[in-house]
């Protein structure tokens, strides 16, 4: 179960509405799977951490070779972040090896899989949300001088710091981001909000957005 068991790790965050703030990676809920081939630490869940959940972020502590959870109905993002590599073997006969440095796959949750760590634990960014509901797109960049997000009405950006430091413009109330932490971004009672992180580094920037108030294609981070 690369998910966890219980996916109420969340549930103190999402309860009430969300606004923008940094989650320190110390508040991530650790918990083990019950078949013991690893733990996960809960990010978040939106909009709460039962079943009805439109999305989930996690990290995932793979030790020995486990199947995957099955979920019907959701698309995931795998990025490796720590680790020699995970081989991801499904039923069908695909075979995937997520490698260093940050090697990624996206793939609908309802395929059987199993996980595999290579040579010794890996540690994965797991990032999932129904897709008739939600659109979602993740990517690897460069943190080096200002990067520039401007949440809107049905809009999340999500900030994982992989390296280095940042730290959000004073306006925001936000302050630094350190490797590790996740910075959750959302609009404000106007409907958009602008959020500025400068430092250096290395980041996985994903955007969430409800359909309902899709537009186009996900925006890519200024």
């Amino acid at each position: 179960m690369l998910d966890g068991d219980d996916p109420s790790g969340a549930a103190e965050l999402s309860a009430a509405p969300l606004a923008s703030r940094i989650i320190r990676a110390t508040e991530y809920r650790r918990m083990a799977w019950k078949n013991g081939a690893g733990r996960s630490s809960e990010i978040l869940c939106m909009p709460n951490a039962d079943a009805d959940w439109l999305w989930r972020l996690s990290i995932a502590e793979v030790e020995v070779a486990a199947p995957f959870s099955c979920y019907p109905g959701v698309d995931r993002e795998l990025v490796l972040l720590s680790g020699n590599g995970i081989r991801l073997q499904f039923d069908d006969g695909q075979v995937s090896e997520l490698r260093p440095p940050y090697g990624g796959l996206r793939f609908p949750a309802e395929r059987g899989l199993v996980g595999e760590p290579i040579d010794g634990p890996s540690r994965d960014f797991n990032v999932m949300w129904r897709r008739n509901s939600i659109n979602a797109c993740l990517w690897r960049r460069p943190l080096a001088g200002t990067m520039v997000l401007f949440p809107a009405k049905g809009e999340t950006w999500v900030v994982h710091l992989l390296t280095g430091h940042g730290r959000f413009s004073a306006d925001s109330s936000l302050g630094e981001l350190m490797p590790g932490d996740t910075a959750v971004l959302r609009a404000d009672g106007s409907g958009r909000s602008r959020h500025a992180l400068a430092g250096t580094g290395e980041a996985l920037v994903v955007h969430l957005q409800e359909l309902r108030h899709a537009q186009g294609p996900c925006p890519g981070p200024d």
